[in-house]
């Protein structure tokens, strides 16, 4: 077909779809990168601007812009100041959404609302022993109040056997369309959040619980994979994302290399003798899916200098010995999961969030991941409460997060009755330039 044939239907074509139009070959590129189609893209979109000088004053006024427009423009001009111009306007408005901060969680307010507003999406891929990559999009977004929870299911999943790694990654579209869903089809930029190993998954990876169609395997950080029982392959894959960072995270990263969180710079205090011991501030979360089963502040945390051991600092939450902050949690405790055709809850396993501030407000310890209770062997000591102990631990290379809860066989209810956070004196000393 004709240059000046395909040209005049090119005219006709949207900014996304001439960016697909070109990434079809060399003669494509070159032609669905013409300026005046491009110059007009634009002009609807931004209204070109220049000024026009007089004797008395000088007038801004919005004109048509011909030839020179074209003519003195390199090929491609106009298609790369639309690009970068509706990048900085997206970046602009989340910004705006973003600069609230939340003071119980020190955490931007309107967080989806941001990443809705980006076209921020997550998708898997999956990589086997033969370089062959299966791409999961497909997914089911849950949002709470300091972290995203998605589920990715489907009835064509590889053979478990076979994979090597996961990668985990967000995506956003070149030019996010606020009209419309963004198409998968469409330019998108990748931002490699996590990566995952996947050979012998039932041994390097956590056995967090099971119900009668489904085993739940975790990995650090935040992956939850549900294998069949009778297959063993892949039911479905599931993952929390705490809010912190989260958009840098998942836009400002390339498709092979992580995004470097900034390093955090010490402001270092002579005067204070416990200077990073004190006023910490706890936000918890422990959902299920679409149940919440504890969400509570815990202002003013502390450790004394004699608490310090073994490289941690200890930080009491909840208290054995004081009965009258014992939590109750809400609802039967359970993972919540579904696929194209099931739909299950996994007992005793749930959702932790844990955002601990420090005495600025600034987030200090941030992670979301899959746990599990598990049954002690020992029984109750506590005159109050009679019945069995459940433990959650969480462990990973910033911290330790312990729960003591008892079950209430007259209530049909977990209580918490003791949660202490250990955290990591290197973390301490690099965050406060201290030497604990």
């Amino acid at each position: 077909m004709p240059s000046e044939m395909l040209m005049k239907i090119f005219s006709y074509l949207d900014a996304v779809s001439l960016l697909c139009v070109g990434c079809v070959n060399k003669h494509f590129y070159h032609l669905a990168s013409d300026n005046g189609i491009w110059l007009k893209i634009y002009s609807s979109c931004f209204h070109p601007k220049r000024t026009i000088w007089k004797m008395k004053s000088e007038q801004t006024e919005t004109v048509s812009l011909g030839s020179a427009a074209l003519h003195d423009r390199k090929p491609g001009y106009w298609k790369k100041e639309y690009i970068f111009k509706q990048i900085a306007a997206v970046k602009t408005r989340v910004m705006r959404l973003v600069k609230p901060i939340d003071p119980y969680t020190g955490l931007p307010c309107k967080n989806k609302e941001a990443m809705k507003a980006s076209g921020l999406n997550w998708i898997i891929v999956l990589k086997d022993k033969n370089g062959r990559e299966h791409i999961m999009e497909k997914a089911k977004l849950s949002f709470k109040d300091t972290s995203v929870t998605i589920l990715w299911y489907s009835t064509n999943w590889p053979c478990l056997d076979i994979l090597s790694t996961l990668k985990l990654f967000g995506v956003m579209p070149l030019l996010p369309d606020q009209s419309r869903a963004p198409s998968k089809n469409g330019p998108r930029r990748r931002s490699l959040i996590a990566e995952y190993h996947l050979a012998n998954l039932t041994e390097s990876g956590v056995a967090v619980g099971a119900d009668k169609l489904v085993q739940l395997f975790s990995l650090n950080p935040g992956l939850l994979v549900g294998l069949w029982k009778e297959k063993n392959e892949i039911a479905f894959v599931m993952v929390s994302l705490h809010y912190h960072q989260l958009l840098e995270r998942s836009t400002l990263g390339s498709a092979t290399v992580q995004y470097a969180l900034p390093p955090n710079k010490p402001v270092l205090d002579d005067v204070d003798p416990e200077y990073g011991l004190h006023d910490y501030s706890l936000h918890l979360d422990m959902h299920g899916g679409s149940c919440t089963y504890l969400c509570g502040t815990f202002k003013s945390l502390f450790c004394r200098k004699g608490d310090i051991e073994n490289g941690y600092l200890r930080l009491t939450v909840v208290s054995l010995k004081d009965n009258t902050k014992h939590l109750p949690l809400i609802g039967t405790v359970g993972l919540s999961w579904e696929t194209d055709v099931f739909k299950g809850n996994v007992k005793g396993c749930y959702v932790m969030d844990v955002t601990l501030l420090d005495e600025t407000g600034k987030p200090f310890w941030c992670f979301s991941a899959p746990v599990s209770m598990e049954l002690s062997s020992k029984a109750s000591s506590l005159y109050d409460y009679m019945g069995h102990i459940y433990t959650t631990d969480y462990v990973d290379s910033e911290g330790k997060v312990c729960v003591e809860m008892v079950w209430l066989e007259e209530t049909k209810e977990y209580l918490i009755v003791n949660l202490v956070l250990y955290i990591s004196t290197k973390k301490v000393n690099n965050w406060y330039g201290t030497n604990y």
